[in-house]
């Protein structure tokens, strides 16, 4: 056939492409972001390494969305990404309105946390859908907890809890306990304590410590003093600027392992899970953004699948509809995890495995062998219904 015998047939192919393209309704999600978040500020030790180089998971929704695109085309949507910058002084609760008024109902929350918090209270009887994927916050999962605000990302509860199961299985049960000096490492110090409490391990020491050069502080800024004249078996430290952290291990008193902020880490996510299906994902991620998909980057990725999978499951694309499905027994998440996900109702926490990981390598897969649920084993995992503060309808 000729070149021009041939152009009416791929005339009428371009136009029956263009006609199905047409009919194709547009679903889109919002990822909204605030331009000049400290969280993403770089945090530089005083001789300019970089040591907490957090980066903005949107990577994880584009590879999701990419994914997902064979399943739009069978359900007869044209999945989008909107990526949306507040100035400082812009109004988040404004812009979302905006949007809902043009027909968009699912948000990726990439905020900050009082905001976040303020925003799901605000919007709570609201034909929306919330994602959190980035705060591991129990609040927001308990008193601050709202209707339409789901978390991927798992709770501090779920991880420290991890955590305690890896200890308790290796019978490494008196833990000295290492707290920095930030707010943000109180926190992290607090729940690994109500962890241990949980799985009834032994805390035989807390300390401060602080980053500091001054002799009068040897107690609190050398490591050798700081870990001596108490047995323990691990030691877990809570340094979320990691500026004392990275050289805790190898430094103790006595030769024992780091666990925490260094060391073994609890993560929703590792580039090197190498189980269920998780080599391909990672490959997906890296070729996209050119980098290792953290913990957000995996939590942002499960957002839009998740979303994907009750449109196809419940064959509606009504917001209303759709969160009474997220909610219910229907949904099966496969988060390549081995476990398959579903969302607590009661909080609307995504249950999910745990992995328990140094930096090049994943050691553990939490709930660990043994430890189970009357009703779901992933259950043994952060805040049970019974514990909750949260009271969703």
């Amino acid at each position: 056939m000729t070149i021009r015998a041939a152009l009416p047939l791929l005339l009428f192919f371009l136009l029956s492409t263009v006609a199905r393209a047409a009919e194709r309704a547009s679903f889109d999600f919002v990822y909204l972001y605030r331009d000049g978040d400290p969280s993403y500020a770089q945090t530089r030790a005083y001789t300019g390494l970089r040591l907490r180089d957090r980066q903005r998971p949107i990577d994880g929704a584009r590879v999701a969305i990419k994914e997902s695109k064979v399943l739009g085309r069978a359900l007869g949507l044209q999945f989008g990404l909107r990526e949306e910058s507040l100035a400082p002084g812009d109004d988040a609760a404004a812009r979302i309105e905006a949007f809902v008024s043009a027909g968009v109902g699912v948000f990726l929350l990439d905020l900050p946390l009082a905001e976040l918090a303020e925003l799901s209270r605000a919007f709570a009887q609201r034909p929306v859908l919330f994602f959190n994927f980035r705060h591991r916050d129990d609040g927001l999962r308990g008193a601050d907890c709202s209707p339409v605000l789901f978390h991927s990302l798992p709770s501090r509860a779920m991880l420290m809890d991890a955590l305690a199961q890896f200890l308790v299985a290796r019978d490494w049960r008196e833990i000295l306990v290492l707290v920095g000096p930030e707010p943000a490492d109180s926190v992290e110090a607090e729940a690994f304590l109500e962890a241990a409490a949980k799985f009834g391990l032994k805390i035989t020491d807390r300390r401060d410590f602080l980053l500091s050069n001054d002799p009068r502080q040897r107690g609190q800024n050398n490591l050798a003093i700081l870990t001596s004249g108490v047995d323990y078996d691990v030691v877990f430290l809570a340094d979320t600027l990691g500026e004392v952290g990275r050289y805790l291990p190898y430094q103790t008193q006595d030769p024992r392992p780091v666990i925490g902020s260094e060391g073994l880490v609890a993560s929703a996510w590792h580039w090197t899970w190498e189980r269920h299906g998780a080599p391909q994902l990672n490959q997906h991620f890296d070729r996209l953004a050119k980098r290792r998909m953290s913990a957000e980057d995996w939590a942002a990725w499960a957002a839009v699948r998740l979303v994907v999978e009750g449109l196809v499951r419940s064959k509606t694309a009504d917001i209303g509809v759709l969160r009474d499905f997220l909610r219910g027994d229907g949904l099966t998440f496969d988060s390549y995890k081995g476990f398959p996900g579903s969302f607590r109702p009661w909080n609307n926490q995504l249950r999910q495995a745990i992995l328990l990981h140094t930096h090049n390598a994943v050691v553990g897969h939490a709930p660990l062998e043994g430890f189970l649920h009357q009703h779901n084993t992933l259950d043994s995992l952060g805040v049970d219904r019974p514990q909750s503060d949260c009271r969703l309808p």
